[in-house]
């Protein structure tokens, strides 16, 4: 696991914002360490204990756009995601994000958006959840409202949340159902409009940057 984390650090600093070259990166392997943007993390699903997973392979249903699901192993780049403002924000890398924030979170490998829409997901029949766009190319479908559970005012990494899609009203959702062909062993993840206890997820292996204002 260090080895993952050094590499990843090591990926930051050679590709993305200049700002990962003045301020170190730290595992959260600790609870309560802030989220901030530009912190590049995995979500773990609470119930099930999959990680938010894409990879370049599209649905063969649906939309036909870059597929999402929950992935099982802890050790795996391609469930890494770069937590971001929306569009119209002000906010700047390093700032904390509280409870009732619009974000995106965008696919490492692929720089495509978590997103969602009105298409059936592939098992279940609920809203699909995709990956669509490119680092110039984003809309309102890309937009979840973080509700952290709980008295937490800002996102922690110990805090479990729900990520409530702008669009379509649906929480960002997983369960046991299983794909058996191209992902096979992945469980589905979907969209649901209920509130229940298969939508809470919370922030678990990542490199955390430090808040903005721990750099002044």
């Amino acid at each position: 696991m260090a080895v993952s984390f050094f590499a990843l650090a090591i990926f930051l600093l050679l590709t993305l914002d200049s700002d990962y070259a003045t301020a170190a990166p730290v595992s959260a392997a600790s609870e309560g360490v802030q989220i901030t943007y530009g912190s590049v993390i995995k979500l773990m699903h609470e119930k099930t204990k999959y990680r938010l997973h894409s990879h370049d392979v599209p649905y063969g249903s649906g939309s036909g756009q870059q597929s999402v699901t929950g992935f099982p192993n802890v050790d795996d780049a391609n469930s890494y995601w770069i937590v971001r403002p929306t569009k119209d924000s002000s906010a700047k890398q390093g700032d904390t994000i509280k409870g009732g924030t619009l974000i995106r979170l965008q696919h490492m490998r692929t720089r495509k958006w978590l997103h969602s829409h009105l298409h059936a997901s592939p098992i279940s029949s609920n809203l699909e959840v995709s990956c669509f766009g490119s680092d110039g190319e984003s809309d309102t479908g890309d937009y979840w409202r973080l509700e952290i559970e709980g008295n937490g005012k800002t996102w922690r990494q110990d805090q479990r949340v729900r990520l409530h899609h702008v669009d379509t009203g649906g929480y960002l959702h997983s369960h046991d159902k299983k794909y058996t062909r191209i992902a096979g062993g992945q469980q589905e993840v979907c969209g649901v409009r209920e509130k229940r206890a298969d939508n809470v997820w919370l922030a678990a292996e990542g490199v955390y940057l430090p808040t903005a204002e721990g750099k002044k």
